[in-house]
């Protein structure tokens, strides 16, 4: 793992998620607009999100080389969110997520983010297409996934889920 990347913009740092993270995560996942729109993980302790790291997102980027990168303000490098590229059980192709602290919300930093991400995912990693997940009721996300590009292609229902979801893709082309 490729632990010193680090993508900037100009208002961010983006860097692989490690252990050190376990509280941004904590705090991602017990978000109310992340319980509510992507579901509740059942992660409540500091030694449960290192579980969580040390069974998903590290390993993400053992099998991988992607995950998610911790999103941090270039002034002070406070921690903001999470934006990065995923491979889900169900999914065939990686997709793209994000998810930034209420505090930090409304400010154009998951476009930031996501933004970069994309362009990481073409130019970097050579993927030839991204996907991206979203409940059809999270107009924020889907309005996002659109400004980046993505394209409605079908809802689908993920592997011990309840609820369609909606499948958006962009593809890259050389």
């Amino acid at each position: 793992m490729k632990t010193d990347f680090l993508i900037k913009t100009e208002r961010l740092h983006l860097r692989p998620v490690t252990l050190d993270d376990a509280d941004l995560m904590l705090a991602v996942w017990n978000d109310p607009a992340f319980v509510h729109h992507v579901g509740d993980r059942g992660i409540r302790t500091l030694e449960e999100s290192i579980k969580a790291l040390k069974d998903g997102a590290l390993r993400l980027f053992e099998e991988h080389g992607f995950g998610p990168y911790r999103v941090s303000l270039k002034t002070d490098d406070s921690a903001i969110g999470i934006c990065g590229i995923f491979s889900r059980e169900g999914m065939d192709e990686p997709d793209i997520g994000f998810s930034v602290l209420p505090e930090f919300c409304k400010c154009g930093y998951a476009y930031e983010a996501a933004t970069a991400v994309v362009n990481y995912a073409r130019d970097d990693l050579k993927l030839p297409r991204l996907t991206a997940i979203v409940s059809p009721d999270n107009a924020a996300s889907v309005g996002l996934i659109k400004k980046l590009g993505l394209q409605f292609e079908r809802m689908l229902r993920l592997p011990g889920e309840d609820k369609d979801i909606s499948l958006y893709a962009i593809g890259f082309s050389d």
